[in-house]
């Protein structure tokens, strides 16, 4: 079964950091782009980082405003992982972190273009 679990969210107080992790699992990833989305309660579920593979080592990564300078999404395609870097975390940073995977390999801001989800982790940072 394909297969994306998330893990490493945490309360965390302002100024601090937090890496998350998203595991995946049923296919093969390594082409996929990969992007994190962020759902705050009673907030649509928004883009914070994309990435994506354009042959050999070179990977471009795309991310929201916000989080620029803050937040890096990087990949081990060897251990189908991606991992989301959080840094300087302020307060609006709190929500659920998903995990999705755009087998076009696009990576775009986009929700639809993401056909595989995770079930989400918690990131709560205090004031």
């Amino acid at each position: 079964q394909v297969q994306l679990v998330e893990s490493g969210g945490g309360l965390v107080q302002a100024g601090g950091s937090l890496r998350l992790s998203c595991a995946a699992s049923g296919r093969t990833f390594r082409s996929d782009a990969m992007g994190w989305f962020r759902q705050a309660p009673g907030k649509e579920r928004e883009f914070v980082a994309a990435i994506r593979w354009n042959g050999g080592n070179v990977y471009t990564t795309n991310y929201a405003d916000s989080e620029k300078g803050r937040f890096t999404i990087y990949r081990d395609n060897a251990k189908n992982m991606v991992y989301l870097q959080m840094n300087s975390l302020k307060p609006e940073d709190t929500g659920v972190y998903y995990c999705a995977a755009d087998p076009s390999g696009y990576g775009g801001r986009q929700r639809a273009l993401y056909d595989y989800w995770g079930q989400g982790t918690q990131v709560t940072v205090s004031s």
